[in-house]
């Protein structure tokens, strides 16, 4: 089988270094074996490895491969789904919970990247950007209600001070969130990968799952070898396929569009964004942005449902950059590249058992980042025996889409084409 490489992107041209890691080739065990090496995986690899547990982590391609290493790279509070709409459907107790877990997940990558010296990029400040004076509402009640559940690091910004963040006339103001901010996403996944092995973890690439017998001693079988475990953690999100068929009937692959320009001057870079904050736009098909360390533009935007690679990326997303920034219009784009994510019907994570070996997380719903931090301690937290935050979210109900994916990504598609109109129209 011929090893699957990081598709061209600008995270994969400026990679820290790493090694190529084997593939499994023989039949070992551990406590605990991980499907997939993105964050999820990762994460769950090492706050396990940090509390006594032997980990083996099976990835198909290379770490950070799938989304982790392909984001728009912002620490992004919170779910897809906010702490409000938790609250409508959950008790008292259960929104405390949640409430309480919303901002842990960006420090728990601070705290990797400090005790791992972790080279990320990393930098503090993230921005949500009002388009309209209904979209500056929302960032005032999104403000009352972080600051109900402990995030204090917030500031609302009217029309002028946006524009001394955000150098475009595009926005009526916005939102800053300093626990927020933005990182190299696959140096991090990188970073934590090393961790993962500096800590006694094997990782092994280009192992991707075939089959894991489930039961009181499960299996987890690749091409060539397998792993005997006590507890299995399946992370694969969008890229997991079809090997657990009642995950995949829940969800669905959508895929992301990012581009990267040339590098830009220091005085261009600065007068886009002067503080070197992150941004992402208030609308339902938001749009998001940063400036990379050497100062290139890195803008997103856009979901294709199902999960299609579009013909030209740039010519879907460079259009959303000039509204944005017309002055760039002769900045050359030297990146486009596609990463997928998890959708689930609901917008929040699914979280859960399979029997009483193998757990999973999955569908982040493009609102990972932080999230899958978070999920890899409330897996091991689980394994260790303290189940309530990893049971607040596995009693969330979801649902399969209507129709499957094959009508699911349509119906998805014209529901989010309804909701861009209201944003256009400002209803």
């Amino acid at each position: 089988m011929a090893n699957i490489a990081y598709p061209p992107s600008y995270y994969a041209a400026s990679a820290n270094p790493a090694p190529a890691r084997p593939a499994l080739r023989e039949d070992t065990e551990a406590d605990v074996c991980v499907v997939g090496a993105g964050y999820t995986g990762l994460s769950s690899a090492l706050f396990l490895l940090e509390q006594g547990f032997s980990v083996v982590v099976l990835e198909a391609a290379r770490v950070g491969f799938g989304a982790s290493g392909r984001n728009g790279g912002q620490i992004v509070n919170s779910y897809s789904r906010d702490i409000d709409v938790i609250e409508r459907s959950v008790g008292q107790q259960q929104a405390r919970l949640f409430g309480e877990m919303a901002f842990e997940g960006g420090r728990i990558i601070r705290e990797r990247v400090a005790r791992y010296n972790i080279d990320c990029d990393l930098k503090d400040g993230g921005v949500f950007a009002a388009l309209s004076a209904k979209q500056m509402g929302h960032l005032e009640a999104q403000q009352r209600l972080w600051e109900r559940y402990g995030n204090k690091r917030l500031e609302l910004l009217d029309q002028r001070r946006i524009r001394e963040v955000a150098g475009t006339d595009q926005y009526v103001g916005g939102l800053l969130d300093m626990s927020g901010g933005h990182i190299h996403p696959l140096n991090l996944a990188l970073g934590e990968a090393a961790a993962v092995e500096s800590l006694g973890g094997r990782i092994f690439e280009q192992s991707g799952v075939t089959r894991i017998d489930r039961g009181a001693n499960p299996v987890v079988h690749t091409a060539q070898g397998k792993v005997r475990a006590k507890f299995v953690i399946v992370a694969g999100n969008a890229y997991l396929g079809n090997l657990i068929p009642e995950l995949a009937a829940k969800s669905m692959p959508c895929g992301t569009q990012v581009i990267a320009t040339e590098p830009l001057s220091s005085d261009l870079a600065a007068s886009l964004l002067p503080q070197d904050y992150c941004v992402e736009d208030c609308n339902y098909l938001l749009d998001y942005y940063r400036l990379s360390a050497d100062k290139r533009l890195i803008f997103g935007g856009g979901v294709v449902y199902g999960a299609r690679d579009p013909a030209n990326i740039e010519s879907i997303i460079r259009p959303k950059l000039l509204k944005v920034f017309p002055q760039l219009k002769q900045v050359k784009i030297d990146y486009a590249w596609t990463g997928n994510f998890l959708l689930t019907l609901s917008r929040l994570p699914q979280v859960g058992r399979l029997g009483d070996t193998v757990y999973y997380s999955q569908g982040c719903s493009g609102h990972g980042v932080t999230y899958t931090h978070l999920a890899g301690k409330i897996i091991a937290e689980a394994l260790r025996g303290q189940a309530e935050r990893f049971d607040a979210f596995a009693g969330l109900p979801h649902y399969p889409f209507p129709g499957g994916r094959a009508l699911g990504a349509p119906l998805t598609a014209l529901a989010a084409w309804y909701y861009s109109l209201r944003d256009k129209f400002g209803v």
